[in-house]
């Protein structure tokens, strides 16, 4: 464990520069204390650690001195990294392991030098894997990939094929959404998204651009998503449904419970829903077959009472004609 830490410290100054104990203390979540006697059994071990006294003081190394994990180019760094989940890091209580390897990693990158790659896990974001192989055509995501990470403008032809439309961009990220890839660029002075599979036609232009410093594609695109389902259009519903079949009806993509409550019947519960549409809340209702029960409005109701009445009559007639 101590082992570890000392590698971490060890890293963490020859990728930051110069560090204070305060700083290594946070990072690492240690005392400073514990900082100290780390540097201490860092310099008996032969590691030329410096200590500069005074207000911009801090531990640094001898200048020159490097450790290196040997073999990695950067962009295999950056493969390795994008792909992280923080949600599924913290499922396995794996993510202070996790920080501690993209530390070293981070280093092993400095000392490579600034050959693009290592901030691949900043410019492009999975949301979601797709269990289906998702058959869209992105020719153009090679060029987008190239232009971000040269932070390049892009002029391209986008929307339908027949009458695309002409769209001068600055791409920041990408997102690949399950299995679907989107592009997050800045146009017109504002951030937008783009869907790959929509780009027409795209050419990379000689005018360079600044990337923001604060801009953080994993935090826009959660942003983005938030409104967008916000912006959806809405069919609420009541409804009584089996205790056991709530929670299938809260992982429902297309279904949101907004309350629960006892029903006076044993086992039953009383939901109030949001649909996307009369069309969804009709087909998501009948998956869940006897198990759910539309309350109100009327027209779902007798819809799904009528669906459920010619099923049944389908399923009789098969039954006449077997006998």
């Amino acid at each position: 464990m101590r082992a570890d830490r000392l590698l971490s410290i060890l890293l963490l100054l020859q990728s930051r520069g110069k560090l204070t104990t305060s700083q290594l203390s946070e990072m690492l979540e240690i005392s400073e204390r514990t900082v100290h006697r780390d540097m201490e059994a860092l310099s008996a071990a032969g590691v030329p650690v410096l200590a500069e006294r005074g207000r911009e003081g801090g531990w640094r190394l001898s200048e020159g001195y490097r450790t290196q994990l040997t073999g990695m180019k950067p962009r295999e760094i950056g493969a390795l990294l994008l792909t992280a989940d923080p949600v599924i890091l913290d499922d396995l209580g794996i993510k202070e392991d996790y920080a501690a390897a993209a530390r070293k990693l981070e280093a092993v990158n400095r000392t490579i030098g600034p050959e693009s790659g290592f901030n691949l896990s900043g410019q492009v974001h999975i949301d979601g894997i797709s269990w289906h192989p998702i058959d869209e055509s992105v020719p153009y995501l090679t060029l987008l990939q190239q232009a971000m990470r040269e932070c390049r403008s892009v002029r391209i032809q986008y929307g339908r094929q027949d009458e695309p439309k002409e769209r001068l961009i600055d791409p920041l990220g990408l997102v690949a959404k399950r299995g679907i890839w989107y592009a997050v660029a800045s146009c017109e002075g504002d951030h937008r998204t783009y869907r790959m599979s929509r780009i027409v036609h795209a050419e990379i232009l000689e005018k360079h651009f600044q990337r923001p410093e604060n801009f953080d594609l994993q935090a826009y695109w959660e942003q983005s998503t938030r409104d967008f389902r916000a912006s959806l259009p809405r069919y609420p519903a009541e409804l009584r449904i089996r205790d056991t079949a709530l929670p299938e009806l809260e992982k429902e993509r297309y279904a949101v419970v907004t309350s629960s409550s006892p029903a006076s019947e044993p086992r039953w519960i009383c939901v109030q829903a949001e649909f996307q549409t009369f069309e969804s809340a009709r087909r998501i209702v009948l998956s869940f077959g006897p198990d759910v029960m539309v309350i109100a409005p009327s027209e779902l109701r007798q819809e799904v009472a009528e669906a459920a009445r010619a099923i049944a009559a389908l399923y009789l007639t098969a039954e006449d004609r077997d006998t």
